[in-house]
């Protein structure tokens, strides 16, 4: 294929978890950080390894690589200078006196239900009979007595093994001893799997930025604590895909522009520090793009930018016309906006999402064939062209529904079209440097990946009230700052807590469409995320972060951590 036409396919993963660590006391409120690491971040990097002529983007939230490393460097003090493990799941799993409290066993066995029952317990005979034994006490709290120290460890232990990413389960020696053992597992076994856990949190990072060195993974990032971009400069933005958005009194959030530059530049030197290079490109938060975004991403640097195929349908229409915004062809071209230089590409929906949602349930190799007979009709239909299709989605999220943890698909898909004769795996600033097809677009309309709108984030009662909190907590963040009472330590403090409130992932899940567990979760730390923030500014805390004011009840597709690219008609 020559290097100046042809269909460049260029996967790219998202991986992004907020941040579970409470700031003031140092405890992990959620596990998702390490449990994701130790499968979906290693696994992705030892298929990548494996086939040497794959190549895909990886993005990073820059919180979620601090909160890597500070895992790493909890189970090395522990192991190695016995400082104590402020995760209560993973201190649990090496503490050598469970506790005795009935509600704390309850919490224990109710944490280590929390895996796909389907895909990873009914798979090992050993863990399904363990939850079997463990399922009754959920409902009767008064029966935990009969609850053994045997049983609680073994049901940690396979907690862990069962979050074990599916390379490392078939090469390592200690994981197949342990699956063969199946249970009587000693405080012995538990330190060696924590041992198992730190090696790989440790190495995680450096992996990707050994990928990155062979020219296999270009590595990009996303603002500091994954923010909605668009919202914070203006609020009123939300209104331009969806003009009956309901808005949160919050009229505009104040500082908004200064805060976004904060989360880009602390974004870009977290970046920096653990992958030792610049980031060419960016995935704006939740694909969150607007014109005044894409401006400030050309200001600091970046190259290109991604959002949804929503978006650009959007912005065509309003620019073009429902005849150009129907394009077949539509997503296969960069785009520059405006007098811009940024060049900002759009995910291919339907396909993405196949991967994301549909393909889990077939059988791998039909998957991937089907996969790329898409791709290969694409490429018919514009043969000639130097175009590219941007397969984007998370890259942690997706693989707990499909068998072996993604394992038979990714190698598939990897070594396929590694091989294809006519189709080109590639990078964004590859599609750059060979030249693609890249289009004007007058003006963007501002959005998001799913569904081109930001109602995910914004416009539902409880996402309103958590916008309205936020505002509040900014003002306070404001005065104490113009006090000039804070020395640089707190005010340092002050902003990262800040930062943290600023994260999508709180509004993602407010709503009572979203299951009652995960709600309950993440309104209560970002309840206490508030809170830290007006401690640390030296403010007594509203009264109504005392109060929940987000519950659900929903049960929505794959749990509602993941979300289609388009709304179903």
């Amino acid at each position: 294929m020559s290097a100046d036409a042809g269909l460049r396919v260029v996967l790219c993963w998202h991986m992004h978890q907020p941040q579970y660590c409470d700031q003031i006391s140092g405890e992990y409120k959620l596990p998702w950080s390490y449990l994701h690491a130790i499968k979906d971040y290693v696994d992705m990097a030892a298929h990548l390894e494996s086939v040497p002529a794959a190549k895909a983007v990886v993005n990073f939230a820059p919180v979620l690589l601090q909160q890597l490393n500070d895992y790493s460097t909890q189970i090395s003090g522990f192991l190695r200078d016995h400082k104590a493990i402020r995760d209560p799941l993973l201190a649990a799993l090496v503490e050598p006196v469970l506790p005795a409290h009935p509600e704390q066993r309850l919490e224990l066995i109710h944490n280590c239900m929390r895996i796909k029952y389907e895909r990873v317990v009914a798979r090992f005979p050993a863990y399904q009979r363990l939850t079997d034994l463990a399922k009754p006490f959920l409902n009767n709290c008064a029966e935990l007595l009969y609850v053994s120290d045997q049983l609680l460890s073994d049901l940690l232990f396979w907690y862990h093994l069962g979050w074990m990413g599916e390379t490392v389960r078939r090469s390592d020696l200690r994981v197949q001893r342990w699956q063969e053992q199946g249970n009587n597992f000693s405080l012995h076994d538990r330190r060696q799997l924590l041992g198992l856990i730190g090696e790989l949190l440790s190495g995680v990072i450096d992996r990707y930025a050994g990928l990155a060195d062979r020219g296999q993974v270009e590595l990009s990032v996303t603002p500091y604590a994954h923010p909605i971009m668009p919202l914070m400069l203006d609020i009123q933005s939300a209104r331009e895909a969806t003009a009956d958005t309901q808005l949160p009194e919050l009229e505009f959030y104040q500082g908004g522009d200064a805060r976004v530059r904060w989360h880009l530049q602390e974004g870009i030197k977290v970046f920096e520090q653990y992958f030792r290079r610049k980031p060419s490109g960016c995935w704006p938060s939740e694909g969150g793009v607007s014109g005044p975004t894409l401006d400030l991403l050309e200001e600091y640097g970046f190259s290109w930018a991604a959002s949804g195929e929503t978006v650009l349908r959007n912005s065509l229409s309003g620019a073009l016309g429902e005849e150009a915004a129907a394009a077949p062809d539509a997503v296969l071209k960069g785009y520059r906006v405006g007098s811009g230089n940024t060049v900002c590409f759009f995910r291919d929906d339907k396909l993405s999402d196949e991967i994301g949602f549909n393909y889990s349930t077939w059988h791998a190799d039909d998957a991937v064939a089907n996969f790329i007979h898409h791709l290969e009709q694409i490429a018919k239909a514009h043969k000639g062209r130097n175009l590219a299709l941007p397969i984007i989605l998370d890259g942690e999220n997706a693989w707990e529904h499909y068998p072996e943890n993604g394992y038979y698909f990714l190698q598939t898909l990897y070594q396929k079209l590694a091989d294809h004769a006519t189709l080109k795996l590639s990078t964004f600033s590859e599609c750059l440097q060979d030249g693609v097809e890249i289009a004007a677009l007058s003006t963007m309309v501002s959005g998001s990946w799913v569904f081109g709108n930001f109602s995910t984030w914004i416009g539902d009662r409880d996402k309103n009230r958590g916008w309205d909190m936020l505002g509040d907590a900014k003002r306070a963040f404001d005065k104490a700052c113009a006090t000039g009472e804070l020395d640089s330590r707190q005010l340092r403090e002050a902003q990262l807590q800040l930062a943290v409130c600023e994260g999508s992932d709180w509004f993602w899940w407010f709503g009572d469409y979203n299951p009652a567990h995960s709600v309950s979760d993440f309104e209560s730390l970002f309840r206490t995320h508030l809170s830290n923030l007006y401690d640390l500014l030296g403010v007594e805390p509203p009264e109504y972060l005392a109060h929940t004011f987000a519950r659900g009840s929903g049960a929505p597709a794959m749990g509602g951590v993941m979300r289609q690219g388009q709304a179903k008609t």
